[in-house]
């Protein structure tokens, strides 16, 4: 077990501290999406596309100074570039299941999948689930990258020598 901790145990802990900024996102995206589909009476994929956005900020910020604080800092502005391309590609995710249920099976069953549950479960559930899994990774492995190893320099050439 102690093994296993001292291999994965800075994962674990990077992917609390990313549920804990995600949770957060999260509600922040949950209550905005609905206050402007029923407050507001927004169309939902509209809504859904703010919503994500406002949250995605926060997201970003959590993320930088507190899940990936140990990682090396590049470029910022590259960072919040990447950052948001990945949410681009997380928010489509979230849309492109929230789109197949209201109006893709909601053609079909009306009743059952143009509902605000229906809206929430494909939007929530199942399009954020998906969505996190693919932004866990491309964080990880793009933006906020790991510090790369120093090169060592080399000696003279032994062939070289007279």
């Amino acid at each position: 077990m102690r093994s296993l901790l001292d291999r994965f145990g800075h994962l674990l802990r990077e992917l609390s501290k990313f549920a804990t900024v995600g949770g957060i996102a999260f509600l922040i995206d949950l209550a905005l999406f609905n206050l402007f589909t029923t407050g507001r009476g927004m169309e939902p994929v509209t809504a859904k596309t703010i919503s994500t956005v406002i949250a995605a900020t926060i997201a970003f910020l959590g993320n930088r100074f507190w899940t990936w604080r140990h990682r090396e800092r590049s470029n910022p502005v590259r960072e919040y570039a990447l950052f948001f391309l990945f949410n681009g590609v997380g928010l489509g995710i979230a849309v492109a299941c929230l789109a197949i249920s209201r109006y893709g099976l909601g053609s079909i069953w009306p009743e059952v999948f143009q509902t605000t549950l229906a809206d929430n479960i494909a939007s929530f559930l199942v399009g954020t689930g998906l969505g996190t899994l693919f932004r866990f990774w491309s964080y990880r492995r793009f933006v906020f990258v790991e510090a790369g190893t120093r090169r060592v320099p080399r000696g003279p050439d032994p062939d070289s020598q007279a």
